[in-house]
């Protein structure tokens, strides 16, 4: 049995649709890192998102989305999270494999990608004080605005519960 193919930033875009979740997309040249994509930060207004793609010792994987200048510690994150062990950064293929996206691309997004809920998502809490939280639509030529509380739903709606943790200090 071959793998499905990931989902489209137009498969995501019709998923939020069909949701009746509000979102609004710029297309902007690739960024890679937080710091790179600074330079967007007066054209797109709200909270923009750093996403950790992280597992424990017994391959339990977690996806971190956190606001972009926060700062986890991955030496003690893992007793928020429910990790059995302290947490070290997932390799590319099952980010692929779970999330369907390429390292640069991480977001929260991903987990439409994820139908066997292998991974387990963390919002930060103060990222959700933000009335409006930006991610990439699964490519990182692009950010998607969309509103904190509809973020939760769309979670919700692919079957994973979003759990809302203090995770940055």
């Amino acid at each position: 049995m071959s793998d499905p193919q990931p989902k489209t930033q137009d498969d995501l875009f019709q998923f939020l649709d069909n949701l009746g979740i509000a979102h609004r997309t710029m297309r902007h040249e690739p960024v890679f890192t937080v710091a790179e994509s600074v330079a967007l930060r007066d054209a797109i207004a709200g909270g923009h998102t750093k996403n950790l793609f992280v597992k424990d010792k017994k391959d339990n994987y977690f996806l971190l989305t956190v606001e972009e200048n926060a700062t986890v510690d991955l030496k003690t994150v893992h007793t928020i999270i429910g990790g059995a062990s302290k947490v070290s950064f997932g390799r590319p293929e099952k980010l692929m494999e779970y999330l369907g996206v390429i390292p640069g691309a991480v977001t929260a997004f991903g987990v439409i990608n994820d139908a066997g809920q292998n991974v387990k998502i963390i919002i930060d809490a103060d990222l959700m004080k933000d009335e409006i939280v930006n991610c990439h639509p699964l490519v990182n030529d692009a950010t998607t605005s969309i509103a904190s509380k509809d973020l939760l739903r769309f979670i919700e709606a692919t079957g994973h519960e979003p759990l809302v943790l203090k995770v940055t200090s």
